[in-house]
């Protein structure tokens, strides 16, 4: 993992044991995981949107932004699940290499 990736995911596992109201993340902890889901969800839009106005403006740098948001939310929602960005990584090295249409057509029901 990268080390940045390794910092933030060591700075979100210490915000578990954190005062809520004294981190943004541990009082996304505290609201549950519903509320972390959301959070996800409404930074996925925003990346859709700044994308959609990126095309047409050439403005970028929202995308960027709004994708860091994005990334930030889901490490925390891996955290609060107890998985890493390594599993994440796991993941992909996985299907390095392999077409998308046949590593989707090899999953199983659960995966």
């Amino acid at each position: 993992m990268s080390e940045l990736l390794q910092a933030l995911a060591e700075t979100l596992e210490q915000r578990k044991s954190a005062a809520p109201e004294s981190s943004y993340v541990a009082s996304l902890y505290a609201k549950g995981l519903n509320k972390i889901l959301e959070k996800v969800g409404e930074e996925a839009t925003e990346v859709i949107l700044a994308a959609k106005d990126a095309e047409t403006s050439g403005a970028k740098d929202a995308v960027t932004q709004e994708m860091a948001d994005l990334w930030f939310h889901c490490m925390i929602c891996l955290a609060h699940l107890n998985l890493s960005p390594d599993d994440v990584l796991k993941v992909l090295a996985e299907r390095q290499g392999l077409s998308g249409l046949v590593e989707k057509a090899s999953r199983t029901p659960s995966n």
